[in-house]
């Protein structure tokens, strides 16, 4: 008996494993602050390296967009809007508008969350499963390249946007272009890939609180007036996890924190490479020739917000470094940490089916990828 227990006995490291799989970009970027912190020792001037104001607004963001995803704001909005359309191809183009829009407003990683499920119960419900795995690379394109025109649609942006103190009214110039050819593209997939089926979903009688969700949009809008720089971070600081304290608690412990300390120590990493000789002038050699090209194939390999982060280094160069980790951010499954997520959802739903989403997803990023970079190097 005594060996029966002892087998079922749970592993002492199995929660620290299960901890470092869920955050495995964390805890990357963490080893590689450490081991930069061995070439440079903590001095006075690791308080340079950090972006107190873009760690701000990105807490801020993701705590009101927690909040109003306990009262299923986003998904009950999206539904209502699917629920209008009568046709597979439709419906589909519906889900991936959704989540482009979502990723300009809520973040791209919070998009996907948002309305990957929305889009599962969608085909799964009409019997239109076949498309399942083309929704779900279209709705990561669109939360990817969504997210690119507004300073506070992708981490990188936020980044960048406080960094170079970019005026707003430039930063939208540059991303405009590849915007529109995002949407178009996407457009003529979904128009080309989904066929014109009919379709219906049952309508569920759903219903908002009318205070809570004023109450959480007054607060989405002052955390967007403080990416905006209409009103100093600290304030938000100060009135967002007050409120959110009395409102639901539980919305600040669902704040992505891992993506904040990922930030963090990104930031060490960072600052530390800027400042060994041989990487500085590598680095700022490389970036002469193209930024873009070199900014666009770094997110390949590290991620699109690592990428921004480190490359802001090297370069004063922030518009084709601001084009590079946005379009960037499709291409491999690592290239962006949404791209993850929708792999993790999409197998975890069809589990049997990896390798063909893995080879569906390529081809599609790939060709993106290609598209917008060669669209960007000439425009």
């Amino acid at each position: 008996m005594k060996l029966l227990h002892s087998h079922h006995r749970k592993h002492p490291f199995a929660p620290a494993v299960m901890l470092i799989k869920k955050n495995v970009v964390m805890f990357v970027a963490l080893f590689a602050a450490l081991v930069t912190m061995v070439i440079i020792p903590p001095d006075r001037y690791y308080l340079d390296y950090f972006d107190f104001k873009t760690l701000t607004c990105l807490f801020c963001v993701l705590a009101v967009v927690c909040a109003l995803k306990n009262i299923r704001f986003f998904y009950i909005l999206a539904k209502k809007i699917v629920q209008l359309f009568r046709n597979a191809r439709i419906a589909v183009l519906a889900l991936v508008y959704i989540t482009f829009i979502g990723s300009m407003l809520i973040a791209n990683d919070m998009a996907l969350l948002t309305f990957l499920p929305l889009g599962y119960l969608v085909l799964t419900t009409t019997g239109k499963g076949k498309y399942m795995a083309f929704t779900y690379i279209m709705q990561n394109i669109a939360a990817n390249l969504g997210g690119m025109l507004t300073p506070f649609g992708n981490p990188q942006n936020l980044y960048l946007y406080s960094f170079f103190d970019i005026p707003t009214g430039e930063f939208m110039q540059i991303m405009l272009p590849p915007f529109l050819v995002s949407i178009a593209l996407i457009t003529l997939c979904c128009l080309f890939f989904v066929k014109a089926e009919p379709l219906e979903i049952r309508d569920e009688p759903t219903c908002l609180p009318k205070g809570r969700t004023v109450l959480y949009l007054c607060l989405f809008a002052l955390s967007i007036a403080i990416v905006f720089r209409g009103i100093p971070y600290y304030v938000g600081l100060a009135i967002i996890p007050a409120v959110l304290l009395i409102a639901d608690r539980k919305a600040l412990k669902m704040v992505d924190y891992p993506l904040l300390f990922t930030f963090v120590f990104f930031f060490v990493f960072a600052g530390n490479m800027a400042r060994i000789d041989g990487v500085r002038q590598l680095f700022s050699a490389l970036l002469n020739k193209s930024t873009l090209v070199f900014s666009v194939l770094s997110c390949q390999i590290i991620s699109n917000v690592p990428s921004a982060i480190l490359l802001s280094q090297f370069t004063g160069n922030y518009r084709q470094l601001l084009l590079g980790v946005n379009i960037g951010g499709v291409g491999s499954l690592i290239a962006s940490l949404a791209s993850l997520i929708t792999f993790r959802e999409y197998t975890r739903r069809n589990p049997g089916k990896t390798g063909y989403y893995v080879l569906m997803f390529t081809l599609f990023n790939l060709a993106f990828l290609v598209i917008l970079t060669l669209f960007s190097l000439l425009f």
